[in-house]
């Protein structure tokens, strides 16, 4: 009955994602027997998002599609629907992080001089993080001013270079906060995803072709919210730590 309740997942229409949202809440309750549907109705996308991200096909005989449905699991445990846009986006991101972890790990059991090579460039990081840490307990509220004004410049500079400015992502930004979250989360999408983000840096525009293949948004709504996605997108790429503050909170 599950199966039929949301067939066209892919595509889903509000009323389907509504519906989905209260089956989620039903396995999070505790309903085993929605909770393994769930798990089977989705297969197809959690093959097709291990396949995404390892690049190659991925079947029940993979580990890869274990590490998935322990992800699609986590996802929907941990699924809210009033801070996430819809459970697949979110589940997308999920899947992608383990798979991504496991992909990690097995390199560094594999091959000795990845283990050390890491521990180095983590001990890099926790030095640079001293620093950085040291460096604003030094600034004082005119240097830190000073940063802020410098990342601002220089993000401008780089909305510019897409054909965009402060004053229309003013007037394009989503009104509605589940509308926000889509955009701000399909931005995160891609940000993360490497073919995403370059064709995005080559082409100054959305790859809208394969990110409807992967988050429940219309094409429609992509182009509509183009230019707040391509804004959030090269922003979280950035090195911009002072304006990354005020958008932390939306990260998943």
């Amino acid at each position: 009955m599950l199966l039929s309740i949301i067939q066209g997942i892919f595509k889903p229409k509000t009323k389907e994602k509504q519906i989905t949202s209260e089956l989620v809440q039903m396995a999070k309750a505790g309903d085993q027997e929605v909770l393994n549907d769930l798990l089977l109705a989705f297969t197809p996308f959690m093959k097709k998002t291990a396949s995404f991200v390892c690049k190659r096909a991925i079947d029940e005989h993979d580990e890869e599609y274990s590490i998935a449905m322990s992800a699609f699991h986590e996802a929907i445990m941990s699924f809210n629907p009033d801070e996430n846009a819809s459970l697949q986006t979110y589940a997308h991101l999920i899947i992608k992080r383990r798979i991504i972890d496991f992909i990690r790990k097995e390199s560094l059991r594999k091959e000795k001089v990845l283990l050390i090579n890491a521990s180095r460039e983590d001990a890099a990081t926790e030095h640079q993080q001293l620093f950085d840490a040291q460096a604003l307990d030094s600034y004082s509220l005119e240097k830190q001013a000073e940063a802020r004004r410098d990342e601002l410049s220089r993000y401008t500079k780089l909305l510019v270079e897409f054909g965009l400015s402060f004053e229309d992502l003013a007037k394009v930004a989503p009104k509605h906060e589940d509308a926000r979250k889509t955009a701000f989360q399909t931005a995160q999408i891609i940000a993360e995803t490497e073919e995403f983000y370059e064709f995005l840096i080559k082409y100054k525009k959305l790859p809208l072709k394969e990110m409807e293949e992967i988050v429940e948004v219309s094409r429609k709504t992509l182009e509509r919210h183009r230019k707040y996605i391509i804004a959030v997108a090269l922003l979280l790429k950035s090195d911009f730590v002072y304006i990354k503050e005020y958008v932390k909170g939306e990260i998943i």
